[in-house]
């Protein structure tokens, strides 16, 4: 399963985005993959484990329009 996250940081590292998904998802997180674009809303795609697409769905509605680090945050399912 994968959550794409958007309006990241420049700066945030993969431990700081591992640990905020921690505190909002029981997900486990097995890759992390950047996709910086040009630099001004970099993005990450968010590889999980040990749950369903419920559980899915419900971190998705939880963390899209989130408010971490001054930025709302963009999260979406990559298409099924």
């Amino acid at each position: 399963m994968k959550l794409w996250i958007g309006n990241l940081d420049p700066k945030t590292t993969d431990e700081e985005l591992r640990e905020f998904l921690g505190k909002y998802t029981k997900l486990q997180i097995t890759g992390i993959v950047r996709h910086p674009g040009d630099g001004s809303r970099p993005a990450a795609v968010i590889e999980l484990e040990g749950g369903d697409i419920v559980a899915l769905d419900a971190a998705q509605r939880r963390l899209h329009g989130m408010y971490w680090k001054n930025r709302a945050l963009h999260v979406a399912i990559p298409s099924r």
